[in-house]
């Protein structure tokens, strides 16, 4: 989506869709079975409009994230909506921010307390991504927050091994001052040690 897309439609439609949400029965990030029912309701007729809210907000966040969308994300933010939920994939908005190279949302999303020690269903963490994209700003930004530096994903790789491959070396360095262990060896027996170019 572009940047046009969210000043036109999105952006008015999340601030009503965030309005929604306030509502009773309708909670900012929950899902259809969070939400809290009124006694004698009938799940069936609440559910579907709070279920199709939810999701849209889900995706409105998402995309705004993966757009670096500020205004659209301060809204969020300001509603106090939950900036951990996931996607199918089990990205967050942070990450999402951070692989796309977007500073100003990585900033935004961190203060707001996005958890930036969050992985997706791989395992991999919003720092990996950065490292992975050459976001270095950004990445030196994720190694500020109190993550273990030798958090793995599903493949047992660490965010020293993605800096060691693809050829991060200040960021290596200052993976290694925070403590990350650079012989520590993923599930082909790869270290950040013998992958360093």
């Amino acid at each position: 989506m572009t940047a046009s897309f969210f000043r036109r439609a999105a952006a008015p439609r999340a601030a009503a869709l965030l309005m929604l949400a306030a509502l009773p029965g309708v909670r900012a990030g929950q899902t259809d079975a969070a939400a809290p029912r009124a006694a004698g309701a009938s799940s069936t007729a609440a559910s579907a409009p709070q279920a199709a809210v939810a999701q849209r907000l889900k995706q409105y966040l998402f995309d705004a994230a993966h757009a670096g969308h500020m205004p659209m994300l301060k809204e969020f933010v300001a509603a106090g909506y939950d900036l951990n939920v996931r996607d199918e994939k089990g990205y967050t908005a942070l990450i999402l921010a951070a692989y796309h190279g977007h500073d100003d949302a990585v900033t935004l999303l961190m203060q707001a307390g996005a958890d930036p020690c969050a992985q997706d269903q791989r395992g991999n963490t919003a720092l990996m991504g950065a490292i992975f994209k050459g976001e270095i700003r950004i990445a030196g930004q994720l190694l500020n927050a109190p993550c273990n530096p030798d958090q793995r994903n599903a493949a047992g790789q660490t965010a020293a091994m993605y800096a060691a491959l693809f050829g991060r070396a200040e960021l290596l360095q200052k993976l290694k001052a925070k403590g990350a262990d650079l012989q520590a060896q993923d599930a082909a027996g790869n270290s950040a040690q013998s992958l360093t170019r």
